[in-house]
C-alpha cells in the first residue's frame, strides 16, 4: 500500500467533528450537559482552523518543492 501524504486540516477537520458527535452523544445519554451552543460553534471554528491550516501546510509545501528542485541546466 503506497503512503498517504500528511495532510493536517483533514487531521483537524476529523477531530473537529469527533469532537462534535461525541458531545452530542454523551448530552443524548444524559452523560454531560452541552453548555449553552459551545457544541454548536464549534464545527465551524474547526473548519475555519482546517482552513487555515491547509492554507499555511500548502504554502510551506510549495516553498520547501521550489528549494529542494535541481537547478535547471
Amino acid at each position: 500500500m503506497k503512503p498517504h501524504p500528511f495532510e493536517p486540516g483533514r487531521l483537524i477537520t476529523g477531530l473537529a467533528a469527533l469532537v462534535v458527535g461525541v458531545g452530542y452523544g454523551l448530552d443524548a445519554l444524559g452523560l454531560w450537559h452541552a453548555p449553552g451552543r459551545w457544541l454548536f460553534f464549534t464545527l465551524p471554528a474547526g473548519l475555519l482552523l482546517a482552513g487555515i491550516t491547509t492554507a499555511v501546510w500548502a504554502t510551506v509545501r510549495r516553498h520547501h518543492q521550489r528549494d529542494a528542485a535541481p537547478p535547471p541546466s
